[in-house]
């Protein structure tokens, strides 16, 4: 799906949400946690990450930073394919740690999965152990905001992530296979709501 066009201006890095995954679809229906571990993307999930690939076209990017998780790999495939980057895979953009769906597959479990992809740079086990405070992703936005502010290329990053880490970085809350631009220059957004 296209970003909304007051969200999309030059010069700014782009984040996009995974599409939908099996998680969502269970929990957006009931709000509750179905126990699904490192979800895999449903049908629809997998017709938004393509929709996004032709989106994405034409957007000077340069640099793919995607989260280590299933959702967010099945995602950038059509994306890197159709942009012919490879990725820069980064625990650093993932999902707050909140849900069965936030507990990842082992680094083995990936290179064995995705055996084309970069693992190198992650731990074996790359999530928390328990709950992340909400404080926890904000200050790991954070983090990342800097560092990636520091780059020369932050303009031409696309970066694959999650709702959770999204709203941290830029105080908006957009939908699954959704795509809005970011400076990280500017501030931090001053308040957060997070959904109950």
């Amino acid at each position: 799906m296209p970003p909304d066009p007051t969200l999309c201006m030059a010069g700014r890095m782009i984040l996009l949400r995974h599409g939908q995954s099996e998680f969502n679809l269970h929990f957006g229906a009931t709000r509750r946690d179905p126990g699904i571990i490192d979800p895999r993307l449903t049908g629809l999930g997998h017709t938004q990450a393509e929709a996004a690939a032709q989106h994405l076209l034409g957007q000077g990017i340069q640099r793919i930073i995607v989260s280590p998780y299933t959702r967010a790999l099945q995602t950038a495939g059509p994306v890197a394919a159709a942009l012919g980057l490879p990725l820069i895979i980064d625990p650093i953009v993932r999902e707050r740690f909140a849900f069965a769906c936030d507990i990842g597959t082992p680094r083995a479990g990936l290179e064995r999965d995705w055996p084309t992809h970069d693992f190198s740079r992650i731990e074996d086990i790359w999530w928390p152990a328990e709950e992340e405070p909400e404080h926890a992703i904000v200050d790991r936005a954070a983090r990342f905001r800097t560092t990636l502010a520091g780059r020369h290329d932050w303009a031409n990053t696309l970066v694959i992530s999650h709702w959770g880490f999204i709203l941290s970085l830029t105080g908006q809350s957009i939908a699954n296979g959704q795509w809005l631009r970011c400076d990280p220059t500017d501030p931090p957004p001053a308040s957060l709501v997070w959904r109950a």
